[in-house]
């Protein structure tokens, strides 16, 4: 199983920018997939996460209403808008075999493949 995130860039304040993941391998498998980032210096922190009928998705607080989440065949998208400069970080995205609770989608420590992170860096 692999995992490749991808359209991470450099964006000024207010912009938008969509990040791709692709998954290959084994992805039936797959259960739940979900976002991930962190910034310099901070903790991982949960962005997003869809299950893999696309029909439950869930956000961080931080993101709620500017970020929206959906998948396509292997590949999910996260659509970010009206950038902000504490949106910097690295994103991972993620994915799970197996069922999985509603809180748990939020904990890095329940996914089981991860990709190797795109950087996004919002400039003020």
């Amino acid at each position: 199983v692999q995992l490749q995130a991808s359209g991470g860039g450099l964006v000024q304040a207010g912009d938008s920018l969509r990040l791709s993941c692709a998954a290959s391998g084994r992805t039936f498998s797959f259960a739940v997939m979900g976002w991930f980032r962190q910034a310099p210096g901070k903790e991982r922190e949960f962005v997003a996460h869809i299950s893999r009928s696309g029909d439950i998705t869930s956000y961080g607080d931080s993101v709620k209403g500017r970020f929206t989440v959906y998948n396509a065949k292997d590949t999910v998208y996260l659509e970010m808008n009206s950038l902000k400069p504490e949106d910097t970080a690295v994103y991972y995205c993620a994915a799970r075999t197996g069922g999985i609770s509603v809180s748990a989608v939020k904990m890095g420590s329940s996914y089981n493949y991860w990709g190797q992170g795109t950087e996004v860096t919002v400039s003020s």
